[in-house]
């Protein structure tokens, strides 16, 4: 499978091909090269992938392409593929992911999950869903209160199943099973494959293909990585102070939330820095503009949520940021590979509040690598100047911040969730 160089080299229709070319998406990854093939001639995977390697395209484009063959009822759609994923926030992010995948083709495709209301779900799911994405137990809950058949099912898929066992989901996933219609497609993605894995395969798939991607934990050796202590309400004063007095060229700035990108997006543009947001909220059309002029250079600074910035894809990108640092370690080592690519240097730059020490933590230990937290350095005539002790770049007259705002809101809210909107105070009011 590794003479797949592009995604034109794929059997893809041309629907989903405009898609991907639209997405900014050239080159699959390494787990999107080898699954999709296989995938499309009608067989059970078993994957070792880890989140942030591709894998929601690996198993959603093959499922959307065999799904398109057959034209869906125009009253009631069937459910025909079942994604299991082991939280809501990983439920919503692939539901959103496919959903923007199978648009052009006129895929409805629903999230289910616990810990909201169930009647909304339930009003969702009165036309059906050609794609199911759910996490066993508001599945399990709704496959009993009859308002979900899977009698139809053509294709399952057991995502970050490893996860699911660590969280106790076997019996749930034992019992949905039982409701699953047979014959279907199996694919089953973990980030590791155990014994239990391997016990698993051996009940749910049928003669199962297996691939495996080594993790992407290792970060390139070209790429300076630094790490600022800030309080989170002085972030965007930061990243403004280093813009400009750093004289930057082009950045990506990585937000963790919808309601956040466009307050840092306003913000910036008020201190006369050229950027622009992008997120699950914005046309696609105005998507595709603003990834458009900063491929090309036209657009200095993009500040993006990470399912927003899938696909981008700049050789000399100088500057990555992490305003907000992910919760997700390998999400960290996918943000900052997009700077430091074909030989080039690149900066990563991450501003870490004390709410976020943990995840800092977290990050350093899965790229086996110390990040050396220091304080906001003082640059003169662009150039950096360390000092032992915490300088800040100066402030702005502004209002007293309020109290606990280095406190983030709970993770449903975060912006890999997409759909789930932060509800907090702006950080930027004058």
């Amino acid at each position: 499978m590794s003479d797949v160089a592009f995604f034109s080299d794929l059997a893809l229709c041309p629907e989903l091909q405009s898609t991907l070319q639209m997405l900014g998406y050239k080159k699959p990854t390494p787990i999107q090269a080898k699954a999709i093939p296989l995938v499309l001639r009608g067989e059970d995977l078993l994957a070792e992938a880890q989140t942030g390697t591709g894998k929601t395209a690996s198993f959603a484009l093959p499922i959307i392409e065999m799904l398109s063959k057959t034209a869906p009822s125009p009253e009631y759609r069937h459910v025909r593929a079942l994604v299991l994923a082991p939280t809501r926030e990983l439920a919503i992010q692939v539901g959103d992911s496919t959903l923007e995948y199978g648009q052009a083709l006129g895929m409805r495709v629903i999230s289910i999950y616990g810990g909201v209301r169930v009647d909304n779900q339930i009003r969702k799911l009165k036309r059906g869903a050609d794609i199911l994405v759910a996490t066993p137990g508001r599945l399990l809950d709704l496959i009993q209160q009859k308002v979900i058949s899977l009698a139809h099912l053509e294709f399952l898929v057991l995502d970050e199943a490893d996860r699911m066992l660590d969280l106790g989901f076997i019996e749930p996933i034992q019992k949905i099973m039982e409701y699953a219609a047979e014959p279907r497609q199996t694919l089953l993605f973990s980030a590791t494959a155990d014994e239990s894995i391997e016990v698993l395969a051996d009940f749910y798939l049928n003669n199962p293909k297996k691939v495996k991607v080594n993790p992407r934990n290792s970060t390139a050796s070209q790429i300076k990585q630094f790490a600022y202590a800030v309080d989170n309400s002085d972030k965007a004063d930061v990243l403004s102070y280093l813009i400009k007095e750093g004289k930057w060229g082009q950045a990506l700035v990585f937000v963790r939330t919808k309601k956040r990108v466009d307050e840092v997006t306003d913000y910036l543009k008020k201190e006369g820095i050229d950027a622009a947001a992008i997120h699950g909220d914005k046309t696609q059309r105005e998507r595709i503009r603003m990834l458009g002029e900063f491929i090309s250079g036209e657009l200095q600074i993009l500040v993006a949520t990470d399912v927003a910035a899938r696909g981008l894809d700049i050789e000399s990108l100088p500057h990555v940021v992490n305003y907000d640092l992910p919760n997700v370690p390998e999400a960290y080592v996918h943000r900052i590979g997009r700077t430091g690519r074909a030989g080039e240097k690149g900066e990563a730059i991450s501003l870490v509040s004390p709410a976020e020490r943990e995840f800092l933590k977290r990050i350093e230990g899965l790229i086996k690598q110390k990040i050396k937290l220091r304080p906001v350095p003082y640059i003169e005539n662009g150039a950096f100047i360390e000092s032992s002790e915490s300088l800040r770049p100066p402030k702005k007259k502004r209002s007293k911040p309020q109290r606990n705002k280095d406190k983030y809101p709970p993770q449903e809210k975060y912006e890999s969730t997409l759909s789930v909107k932060a509800v907090r105070p702006s950080l930027f009011k004058k």
